[in-house]
């Protein structure tokens, strides 16, 4: 049953029931954006460019949604937006859960299977799937899996390679020895906090970013080793090419910069993917891949500062205009 949501009014949610494992009991969640209504002066009539899309938008790692711009963004264009709080994270996390672990990427096909269930009567209508950082690494994953169903892809830095992204054959052996036997050995923390100060210090005071740090920390969650294997395995496949059907369109900051210390720099680019790896990784989705780089964004790009978030936007906008007019 859907229930009103902690985003407000615009929004609602559904439980995703998914089982059980050592945890205890397993659920996604999905949220819708509510519709606007048509105008009474269009007599019943929605003739705006999107009305025959579904959007679903699946969050990165150690977050979950909250984007209520992005929503509205498809929304007023007539789409239908759906997010998915995957399993363990945001909404879906449940008490003496380990937030975001799973050992197989694969095993989140149950939840966005179960999110595309959900949504309603879905003939005739177009798929447009939406990922940021790791969850633009699961559905691309799933995409390629799944290309009758996914009329597009977009990609909000999506995590396509590793940071060390030349090391990584050598060290994945390795993480898988660990995965086996220490599954839940957990990485040194050597986040300090400074992504989320720079979404802090660009963040518009007209439309403010409201979290809840239960959910989303300050820094970031735990990564433990059999989580790792299953992300190192995931670009492993990337990297071997996915032959994604539909068109992809993937929007990154210009550059990177390493976080070592603060300075009003991190509030420019992404501090933490390295871009250029992720474009020259993206190459590797399928036949029809559009590259957006857009100067001084953060590694939410919908999350920059003003001026690159209205760019963010205007690209999005271009392309999905575009595609849309192509059908």
């Amino acid at each position: 049953m859907w229930v009103g949501d902690v985003l407000g009014d615009e929004f609602e949610q559904l439980t995703l029931p998914l089982g059980e494992d050592s945890e205890g009991e397993i659920v996604a969640t999905l949220v819708r954006a509510l519709p606007d209504a048509v105008p009474w002066w269009r007599f019943g009539r929605d003739t705006r460019p999107l009305t025959d899309v579904d959007v679903l938008y699946v969050h990165g790692w150690s977050d979950y949604f909250f984007q209520k711009c992005l929503a509205r963004y498809w929304t007023s264009r007539g789409a239908r937006f759906f997010a998915l709080d995957l399993r363990k994270y945001g909404r879906s996390l449940r008490e003496g859960q380990t937030p975001g672990f799973i050992t197989d990427l694969a095993e989140y096909d149950a939840e966005i299977e179960a999110a595309l269930a959900a949504r309603g009567e879905s003939s005739g209508r177009r798929l447009v799937l939406l990922g940021h950082s790791t969850g633009g690494l699961i559905l691309s994953l799933w995409a390629s899996q799944h290309p009758r169903q996914v009329d597009a892809l977009i990609l909000n830095s999506p995590w396509l390679e590793f940071q060390l992204g030349a090391a990584r054959a050598a060290i994945a052996p390795m993480v898988g020895l660990q995965a086996r036997l220490w599954p839940m050995d957990a990485a040194p923390q050597v986040d300090l906090g400074f992504y989320s100060r720079a979404q802090k210090a660009v963040a518009d005071s007209d439309d403010p970013m409201e979290t809840d740090p239960a959910w989303r920390p300050e820094q970031t969650m735990a990564v433990h080793a059999a989580w790792l294997h299953a992300i190192l395995q995931g670009h492993r496949r990337v990297s071997e090419g996915l032959g994604i059907e539909a068109p992809v369109c993937v929007l990154l900051s210009a550059r990177s910069v390493v976080p070592a210390r603060w300075s009003d720099e991190l509030t420019r680019a992404d501090s933490v993917l390295v871009v250029d790896d992720i474009a020259r990784a993206a190459l590797k989705l399928g036949s029809s891949v559009t590259i957006e780089r857009i100067d001084g964004a953060l590694h939410d790009v919908f999350l920059s500062g003003r001026d690159a978030r209205t760019d963010a936007y205007g690209r999005l906008d271009r392309w999905v205009s575009g595609w849309s007019a192509s059908r």
